[in-house]
């Protein structure tokens, strides 16, 4: 009998008309394909079963997190040097002869029977999207994986999102220096000063409301959905000595009550509020705001024509959740009466940041293993160096979006120049 790995190179190359994008490596040991291309271990003939029963990007990802296929290397180099392959040659849709032929070589190597067991990890979400329970059962899926498991992969700022690289990484520059970094930019945009309400929707695991209480001294209301992070900032607060500071609360955004509130941030938090829910949010935090209140919004964006997070993420890892191009965003702000003031681009930064995060699983992995399993460490290395290409090729962006809520008058309270103080002391 014909080497698999050879019966599997014939049944690829039905859908590519110039070499594979991969070397291939089957389970009987053989090897085909491109010397130089990324190699594709195939451990099991179920992952060619995973792809017939399931085809596309969610096939493929389960059969690498299950280990029916992996991938010798760094896993982003591996994804971004076979998809530019795919891209510059595409693929084609064989005649039904082919076809038929491709049909028959999949048969022969295992592929027909059953449906494999699918991992577990998938989210089950009910109910009405974007309703209350349904939120805090997709926010739960995501953010109460564990505590632990977040602080071997984050770093001690406990921020889990975009860092702010102001220097290339070292020996004495790092991720929790780059998210410093970033906790300090948004301080800086919003002007806090001593005595200021600061509203920190979706606050994580305390990283802004923590800083900008500490180094501010800022008065913050922290909303959470997650009961684990609601504990874990309260804590957070006591250690850090600024539990007069700080008021967390469990709510959803939509339960805010109150205003005037001098400031109001949302870091990474609006993807998770749904595209009909998106005007709502925006009035809220409008509503939230004193005549003259900044507001800081932190927000990952996509392509028109993909606006969610694509089929592997939002079964695995973050549920429910949308983005929009960057125009459309400051459009819904705009719309709810707040007024744009400036828009900064970290979409290089979020390449770094991820990167980093990686390296922390990678250097820790025994950890999470531990902590998660197996199964959930692949699915996110899977999603970690899916992201990092994401940012890295401009498939994905993420933004910073400073505005105010003016006066009836037109008033905005902020200096004529960026980058200025308060052109007044009093903003009462």
């Amino acid at each position: 009998m014909r080497p698999a790995a050879v019966r599997l190179a014939e049944l690829l190359a039905h859908f590519f008309d110039g070499p594979l994008p991969v070397r291939l490596r089957a389970w009987d040991g053989s090897e085909a394909g491109p010397a130089d291309a990324p190699l594709v271990v195939l451990r099991s003939p179920d992952a060619l079963r995973r792809l017939v029963w399931q085809p596309g990007e969610l096939g493929l990802a389960e059969a690498y997190v299950t280990g029916d296929l992996d991938v010798e290397g760094d896993l982003a180099h591996a994804l971004g040097r076979a998809g530019r392959s795919v891209r510059e040659q595409g693929i084609r849709r064989p005649r039904p002869a082919a076809l038929a032929a491709a049909t028959a070589l999949a048969a022969g190597l295992g592929a027909a029977g059953p449906p494999p067991r699918r991992p577990h990890g998938r989210a089950r979400l009910g109910g009405r999207p974007h309703s209350t329970s349904r939120d805090r059962a997709a926010i739960s899926h995501h953010y109460d994986l564990s505590n632990e498991f977040y602080a071997v992969l984050l770093d001690r700022t406990m921020a889990y999102s975009c860092a702010y690289w102001t220097r290339p990484a070292g020996a004495s520059y790092g991720l929790a220096e780059a998210q410093a970094d970033k906790l300090e930019l948004i301080c800086g945009k919003l002007g806090l000063r001593e005595g200021d309400r600061l509203l920190d929707v979706g606050c994580g695991w305390g990283s802004l409301t923590i800083h900008a209480a500490r180094e501010h001294k800022a008065r913050v209301t922290a909303v959470t959905l997650s009961a684990a992070q609601r504990d874990f900032v309260t804590a957070r607060a006591v250690a850090e000595g600024v539990a007069d500071l700080v008021d967390v609360q469990l709510r959803h955004w939509r339960h805010i009550d109150g205003g005037g509130y001098d400031a109001a941030a949302a870091v990474e938090m609006g993807e998770h509020v749904g595209d009909a829910e998106y005007p709502l949010f925006a009035s809220m935090l409008y509503a939230a705001l004193r005549p003259e209140g900044r507001l800081l919004v932190q927000q990952m964006s996509r392509g028109a024509h993909v606006p969610g997070g694509g089929p592997f993420i939002e079964t695995y890892i973050a549920p429910d959740m949308h983005m929009r191009p960057l125009g459309r965003t400051a459009d819904l702000l705009e719309s709810a009466g707040l007024e744009v003031r400036s828009v900064e681009s970290l979409r290089e930064h979020y390449a770094t940041t991820i990167d980093a995060w990686r390296a922390n699983i990678e250097e820790r992995w025994g950890d999470i293993e531990d902590l998660v399993g197996e199964t959930t460490g692949r699915v996110w290395r899977l999603y970690l160096a899916g992201a990092s290409l994401a940012f890295s090729e401009r498939r994905m962006g993420v933004d910073q979006f400073l505005a105010v809520r003016p006066t009836r008058e037109g008033n905005s309270g902020m200096p004529a120049t960026p980058g200025t103080r308060f052109a007044r002391d009093d903003r009462s």
